[in-house]
């Protein structure tokens, strides 16, 4: 079998890792409880969160790609739906923003449940001194310690960080937030309308040119994946929230920098005989849908850096390359 054979084979698992299961005795249930347990922030901050957001129109647009580059990931074929107006935060929850939740509700995440997290190799001074984990994605490092506050494990931090996203967060660290900002996860169509910007048949927030002007838009790979990162365009990993220009909604980094966990369960789309409207995904599943791609994704591998490019993980898994953004409003 060839070394490209193995790479299409590996493109059906995307470049994130998913948690072998419960740990520390702990189950989704148990996530679950935690993250609705979590104290309300006052009237306060709740206000001044809601008043950063922007508001977007409800209407008619096309969802989705006219075909699919990997049939498993369901985001074609191209179908018209309806949201309906509601207000999407201009950028990721960043650490500091996530420092100032956990300092004032106390939550600890599933990482620092667990004691680990998934910690992309290059970001580590010594890979080989950890496990690779999962099986068949050798860039994924398992590292005892690492959680949002220090994403390479032991010894690190975020100090230099503020305003990155916050990482390593899994789907229920993401509700936690929300239950304690008085907000919400977007659903799927609401996080593709935003992150159009108003255009139509487009495959990124700015128009169809990877580059435009032959100048980097967003935070992905550079160079021979996964072993070589030129960083040409200026991160190896995240890149601060407000980098690159936003799109026609003034929201930044809708693609690249960080995969956005949304509230729906990942499935097949359902054949509907009328236009959708606010469609939220199935009513239940095993993961849960991320958007928007990541710092990882790359042409000749992870080829998921679109509007219309959809993932899954469990909601119990964290990565280097994780977070969220929030919203309200609509018909939630």
């Amino acid at each position: 079998m060839t070394h490209q054979t193995d790479m299409t084979t590996e493109k059906k698992a995307c470049c994130g890792g998913q948690r072998p299961g419960q740990r520390n005795g702990q189950t989704e249930a148990d996530y679950l409880g935690a993250a609705l347990a979590v104290p309300e922030a006052s009237q306060e901050i709740r206000q001044e969160l809601r008043a950063r957001l922007r508001d977007i129109p409800g209407g008619f647009f096309e969802m989705g790609a006219r075909k699919s580059t990997f049939a498993s990931d369901f985001d074609s074929p191209r179908r018209k739906v309806h949201v309906s107006p509601f207000a999407i935060a201009p950028h990721a929850v960043t650490n500091a923003e996530y420092a100032r939740f956990v300092a004032d509700s106390g939550y600890r995440t599933v990482a620092e449940r667990e004691g680990w997290s998934y910690v992309f190799h290059l970001l580590l001074d010594r890979p080989e001194d950890w496990p690779v984990s999962p099986p068949g994605l050798r860039w994924w490092r398992r590292v005892d310690g690492a959680f949002w506050s220090s994403p390479e494990g032991p010894g690190s931090d975020i100090t230099e960080r503020q305003d990155h996203p916050v990482a390593h967060i899994a789907w229920f660290d993401a509700l936690a937030y929300c239950t304690w900002a008085g907000l919400r996860l977007p659903f799927e169509a609401e996080w593709e309308r935003a992150a159009r910007g108003g255009l139509e048949r487009m495959k990124f927030p700015w128009g169809n040119a990877l580059e435009p002007g032959g100048r980097f838009a967003m935070n992905t790979w550079q160079g021979r994946f996964p072993d070589e990162n030129t960083a040409a365009d200026g991160y190896i990993g995240t890149a601060p929230v407000g980098s690159y220009e936003p799109n026609g909604f003034g929201l930044y980094n809708m693609t690249g920098n960080v995969w956005e966990w949304v509230q729906d369960w990942f499935g097949p789309r359902v054949p509907s005989k009328s236009v959708p409207r606010d469609p939220k995904g199935p009513e239940s599943g095993t993961s849960k849908v991320q958007r928007g791609g990541s710092f990882l994704c790359h042409v000749s591998y992870c080829d998921r850096y679109h509007v219309h490019s959809r993932t899954s993980n469990d909601p119990d898994s964290s990565t280097s390359n994780s977070g969220f953004r929030v919203a309200c409003g609509g018909n939630s």
